[in-house]
């Protein structure tokens, strides 16, 4: 069977080649990397409102834009660099989620700094386990994260961009039965 053949997850755009690579090497695997947890943060509060493959249509131009998502970069923003990303073609160009990239990269900062990395604290919400559902745009897991990170100061972070987020950094698994990367 070769690639385009196998069964992927319903909502897998097969003729957006980005997409799929993003569908079969990326979405559920665990992350445990703060640069990759900040860079999926980062696209995911830029999804709220949106689809997930307009963000991730537009991701090389964040990467750019935001200065290959250094957060400590990020968390030093000033008023040019704010407007320069809200004349960036390139990218999504919502003034309050240009800010809100600032706001949590210095949340995300002060997480690293409480409890030695984001990763950590990330995965203590679920004991470093991997949680398998389907057909969940959010859950009380999701919910619980949401609400401390809105506690902390982030923004751009509720219950339904968290369940996406938690999906993407592989916290929660939700590969339907029938694809082939369903554990």
């Amino acid at each position: 069977m070769n690639n385009a053949d196998k069964p992927r997850c319903s909502w897998c755009n097969m003729d957006n080649p980005a997409y799929v690579a993003y569908h079969d090497e990326e979405w559920g695997v665990a992350v445990h990397n703060d640069n990759k947890l900040f860079e999926m943060l980062l696209l995911e509060t830029f999804q709220a409102g949106l689809s997930w493959e307009c963000v991730l249509n537009k991701r090389e131009a964040f990467r750019k834009a935001f200065d290959g998502f250094d957060y400590n970069i990020i968390a030093n923003y000033d008023e040019n660099k704010l407007a320069e990303l809200h004349n960036d073609k390139g990218i999504i160009r919502n003034r309050l989620k240009i800010k809100a990239a600032v706001t949590n990269a210095k949340v995300f900062i002060g997480i690293q700094h409480e409890h030695g990395s984001f990763d950590r604290y990330i995965w203590e919400f679920t004991d470093g386990k991997t949680i398998h559902e389907t057909g969940c745009a959010t859950s009380p897991l999701s919910d619980r994260i949401s609400k401390e990170l809105r506690r902390l100061g982030m923004k751009f972070v509720g219950s339904t961009i968290i369940y996406s987020y938690l999906q993407a950094i592989g916290i929660i698994n939700s590969h339907e039965p029938t694809c082939w990367c369903a554990t």
